[in-house]
């Protein structure tokens, strides 16, 4: 082994003359460096091979007692027991049932934190699965089950691995993630005043092939907006049905031949996110339908529309108008305002640069995959985390097509391949340690 070893720093230095590690010295350090880094992910890789079928277990327990924003009691026992038991400190006392778990290196640097998201779905769609929700009309339909026992699974990977550790992660555990509240509501009661993350990570399971991550810099989904019409002395029934058939016209734009709102496309290898001429790019829709009602003789007409350009936003409004003044209707108008809409989920670029590139040099390039679209319909309060502090967020895949197994979202059968968790703590955890590590 020695002689391996000599032999071995004897061809590095010859490679690294030319870059000026040319002394004893610097190439130990090097190569220590490289052989300790080595060692770490091993480790990482080792206790996530130990701990993954208890990680399953209680996504299991999640699924089958499943609850609604606001009402996450007996999830927030389990976390904070969970964490109690890994020695972290556990604070439960910041809004709603939410958790925060503080892990502290054991040498200083900066601070991360790692956001899971905890709420239900209210529905009762056909479950494929054998630990079916117990709970009837809730059920765990768009994964965050999985993102708990992933949250969990990094948690107890880097406490297990504290000396390789310079700094401090904090694990946000967040409540009423689907009605857009929690995260918010967090920042609210004070949840940067406890802690003070230089950096913020998170990450949804997604119909994407198990064992694929995707991530890009900048919007995620495409913007959503809930656009509405005030008209006065009201329209009748046909006069309603012309209006909104120009408005929805005038709110398109969309490759020819092609239907963005078409989900199931995402994964398409042809026209999916993983294409650089995928579908899911540069377009404007409304989601089909306008919700019309009539209010002390007055009209009112709303939709929802999906914009992936944000310097598009400020002229549809405008647009709008236009469209209801040209049409005879200028009289009538009383306003056109967006009536709905949440803050997208955007990447800061130089971190989803940098995290990009640690997870292909660790485990390879196809870890992560291309996204060159953005996704209609979803988004996810993890932007108001985003706003205060720069973060990524990542689409983690769960399908496995070979079983019948899609993770499609708020859809019915959805099912999770639950390798998934394994992809998700290996990876996330060594990335967290190299971000740590980083100055």
């Amino acid at each position: 082994m020695k002689r391996l070893t000599l032999t071995l720093l004897c061809f590095v230095s010859s490679l690294l003359s030319a870059q000026g590690l040319n002394s004893k010295k610097e190439l130990i350090v090097y190569s220590s460096t490289s052989i300790n880094k080595k060692s770490v992910h091993q480790s990482v890789q080792q206790e996530t091979d130990r701990i993954f079928d208890k990680l399953v277990t209680i996504r299991r327990e999640f699924h089958e007692n499943p609850e609604l924003a606001g009402h996450e009691k007996q999830t927030q026992e389990k976390i904070k027991q969970y964490l109690l038991d890994l020695g972290l400190e556990v604070k439960t006392d910041i809004y709603g049932y939410s958790v925060v778990g503080i892990l502290k290196g054991d040498q200083k640097g900066k601070k991360i934190a790692w956001r899971s998201d905890m709420d239900a779905l209210p529905n009762d769609y056909p479950d494929p699965e054998t630990f079916k929700s117990k709970i009837k009309g809730i059920q765990h339909g768009c994964g965050h089950d999985i993102h708990m026992a992933v949250g969990l699974g990094i948690a107890e990977v880097l406490s297990k691995n504290k000396k390789s550790l310079k700094g401090t992660v904090y694990f946000i555990f967040q409540p009423e993630e689907e009605t857009f509240k929690g995260a918010k509501e967090m920042l609210d009661k004070g949840l940067l005043s406890i802690i003070n993350p230089d950096e913020i990570y998170g990450l949804h399971v997604t119909a994407m092939p198990v064992g694929q991550i995707m991530v890009k810099p900048n919007e995620m989904f495409a913007y959503q907006k809930r656009i509405g019409v005030q008209l006065k002395n009201g329209l009748s029934e046909e006069e309603t049905k012309g209006l909104t058939k120009k408005i929805s016209e005038f709110l398109s734009r969309i490759q020819p031949g092609t239907k963005p709102w078409e989900l199931q496309s995402i994964v398409d290898p042809k026209i999916g996110l993983t294409n650089p001429d995928t579908i899911f790019k540069d377009y404007l829709f409304t989601d089909g339908k306008f919700t019309t009602y009539s209010k002390n003789n007055e009209s009112f007409l709303e939709t929802y529309l999906y914009e992936t350009n944000s310097s598009n936003l400020d002229k549809i409004i405008p647009g709008v108008q236009k469209i209801i003044e040209d049409s005879g209707y200028k009289d009538k108008l009383l306003s056109v305002s967006f009536i709905q809409g949440n803050p997208t989920v955007i990447n800061d670029e130089k971190l989803t640069t940098s995290a990009k590139k640690i997870l292909q040099n660790l485990y390879g390039k196809n870890t992560v995959a291309a996204d060159y679209g953005q996704v209609p319909f979803f988004n996810d309060d993890f932007s108001y985390f985003q706003q205060k502090i720069p973060g990524v967020y990542f689409f983690l895949g769960g399908s496995n097509f070979k079983k019948g197994v899609i993770a499609m979202n708020h859809s019915s059968d959805f099912q999770v391949d639950e390798e998934s968790i394994r992809t998700g703590v290996k990876n996330f955890s060594s990335l967290l340690i190299e971000r740590l590590n980083r100055n």
